[in-house]
C-alpha cells in the first residue's frame, strides 16, 4: 500500500497540470479506481481472497500492456529523438510481462473461483508450443528495440502483446490445480517486474524502486512455496501437479471402505483424549467455520487438554489463508504451528482433527512413487493414535488425487458441514 501510494504520488508531482481537463481526467481516474477498490475489497469475503489476489494481478498486467502501448505511441509521434535503447527495451518488456501477468491471472481466477476446470491443460506439444510462442515474443521484442519505422515498430509491438497474452493464457492452464499457490505468488512476482518496467520507460524511479519490490519480494516467496511443496519452479511453470507423476509408471489403487463416525462418538474421543491436533484446510474457510474450531480450542484447553493447530505452507490456496482466518477467530498463535514443527509430534498425539483438509494430509505423498503429488510435503496425520476427517463428502481435493488416509484403520470419517458439525461437537461438549 506504501509503495504504490508513493508511486502514485510522485507521478502526480512530477506532472504538468497545464490543462484544467486534466486535473478532471487524473483525479475522476484515481477517484473511480479507489472507490471501486474499496467497494471489491469490503465485499471480498475471506474464501475469495486468493481469486481476488489473481483478478488485481491482471489489472496490473493490463495496466502495463495499455500504458507501453500509449507511451510509445505518444513518443513516436511528438518525441521520436528521445526513443533509445533503454526507451525501447522498457516498452517491450513491460508490453510481455504485462501480457503474461494480465492473461495468466485471469485462468488463475477462473480455475480458483471455479469458472475452469482445475485440471491442468494437456494440448498435444504443450512444450514446443510454448516454445514456438516464446520465441515469437522474442523476436517481436527484438524487432521493436531496434527502433524501425513506426509501422513495423506497431507490428511488433501488436504481436509482442498477442503472444505474450497467448502464453500467458496457456501456460497458466497448462498448470494443475495443486499448483495455484504458487503460480499466485509467482504472478504477484511478474506484475512487480512489470511495474519496473513502466518505471524505467515513464522515467519514473519510483515505479522501478516499488516495481522491483514487489517483484523481488514475490520472487522470495515463490521460492520459500516452491521449497515447502519440495517442487521446481521450472516444472511448475512448465507443467506441474496435475500433468504428470514423478515416476513413469500408473498411480497406485488403494483398496478399503472408509469408516465413518458420528458426532456422539467423535467428543467421548475429544473427551478422552489429552493431546489433539486440529489440521484445517480450504474446507474450513468454505464452511466459515473459524469461530466454532475455536470455541472448541479454547474449552479443551480449559479441560486441560494440549490442543494445538497444525498449518500446511499451502493450506487454503493462498500463503497464509488458514493463519489469518485463526487469527480472525481469536485462536492464541503460540498454538498455531507450521507443518515443520509439528509433524514430528503426531506419533505421540492422541486425536487429530482433519478439518476441511485433503490434498495436504494425502500419504499418497509418500506411499505412491507414481502419484502426482509425490514429494510434496504433506501432514503425517495418519501417524497418530486416531484420525477423525471432517469433509462435506469423500470426493477428491482440489489436485484430483484419492487420499489413502480415508481408508486407513485409525480413521474415521464425519461427514457434514464442517460449521454445522463442529457447533454440534461444541455443543455437547459443554
Amino acid at each position: 500500500m506504501s509503495g504504490v501510494s508513493f508511486g502514485l504520488a510522485s507521478t502526480l508531482g512530477t506532472m504538468t497540470f497545464d490543462n484544467p481537463a486534466l486535473y478532471a481526467q487524473v483525479f475522476g481516474a484515481v477517484g473511480v479506481g479507489a472507490g471501486s477498490g474499496y467497494y471489491i475489497a469490503a465485499n471480498v469475503e475471506g474464501t475469495s481472497l486468493p481469486q481476488a489476489v489473481a483478478a488485481f494481478h491482471s489489472l496490473v498486467g493490463f495496466a502495463a500492456v495499455f500504458t507501453a502501448v500509449g507511451d510509445y505511441m505518444g513518443h513516436a509521434a511528438n518525441h521520436p529523438e528521445t526513443m533509445d535503447g533503454v526507451f525501447l527495451g522498457a516498452v517491450a518488456l513491460a508490453t510481455a510481462i504485462g501480457g503474461v501477468t494480465a492473461t495468466g491471472s485471469i485462468v488463475a481466477f477462473g480455475k480458483l473461483n471455479g469458472n475452469m476446470d482445475s485440471g491442468a491443460l494437456a494440448l498435444p506439444g504443450r512444450d514446443m508450443i510454448n516454445l514456438g510462442m516464446a520465441g515469437g515474443l522474442f523476436t517481436c521484442m527484438g524487432t521493436l528495440a531496434t527502433n524501425p519505422s513506426y509501422g513495423t515498430a506497431m507490428t511488433a509491438l501488436g504481436g509482442t502483446t498477442a503472444l505474450s497474452g497467448a502464453l500467458g493464457w496457456h501456460m497458466t492452464a497448462s498448470i494443475g490445480g495443486a499448483d495455484m499457490p504458487v503460480v499466485i505468488t509467482v504472478l504477484n512476482s511478474y506484475s512487480g517486474w512489470a511495474l519496473c518496467a513502466e518505471g524505467f520507460m515513464l522515467n519514473k524511479p519510483m515505479l522501478t524502486t516499488v516495481g522491483a519490490l514487489i517483484g523481488s519480494s514475490g520472487a522470495i516467496l515463490t521460492w520459500i512455496m516452491c521449497e515447502a511443496m519440495n517442487r521446481d519452479i521450472t516444472s511448475v511453470l512448465l507443467g506441474g501437479f496435475g500433468t504428470r507423476a514423478t515416476s513413469g509408471g500408473d498411480a497406485m489403487v488403494f483398496e478399503g471402505e472408509p469408516t465413518e463416525i458420528n458426532a456422539e462418538a467423535t467428543v467421548e474421543l475429544i473427551k478422552e483424549a489429552n493431546s489433539i491436533v486440529v489440521v484445517p484446510g480450504y474446507g474450513l474457510c468454505v464452511a466459515k467455520g473459524q469461530y466454532a474450531i475455536a470455541d472448541m480450542a479454547e474449552k479443551c484447553n480449559k479441560a486441560g487438554k494440549s490442543f494445538r493447530f497444525g498449518i500446511h505452507p499451502v493450506a487454503g490456496r493462498m500463503p497464509g489463508q488458514l493463519n489469518v482466518l485463526l487469527a480472525e477467530a481469536g485462536v492464541p498463535y503460540d498454538v498455531v504451528l507450521e507443518m515443520d514443527e509439528i509433524n514430528d509430534d503426531f506419533p505421540d498425539t492422541d486425536l487429530v482433527l482433519v478439518v476441511g483438509a485433503n490434498d495436504t494430509v494425502n500419504s499418497a505423498a509418500i506411499e505412491d512413487p507414481n502419484s502426482i503429488i509425490a514429494g510434496m510435503p504433506v501432514m503425517h496425520v495418519w501417524e497418530s493414535k486416531q484420525v477423525i476427517v471432517m469433509k462435506r463428502s469423500m470426493a477428491a481435493g482440489y489436485a484430483g488425487v484419492d487420499n489413502p488416509v480415508f481408508i486407513k484403520p485409525n480413521t474415521s470419517m464425519l461427514l457434514g458441514d464442517a460449521k454445522n458439525t463442529l457447533e454440534k461437537l461444541n455443543g455437547q461438549l459443554d
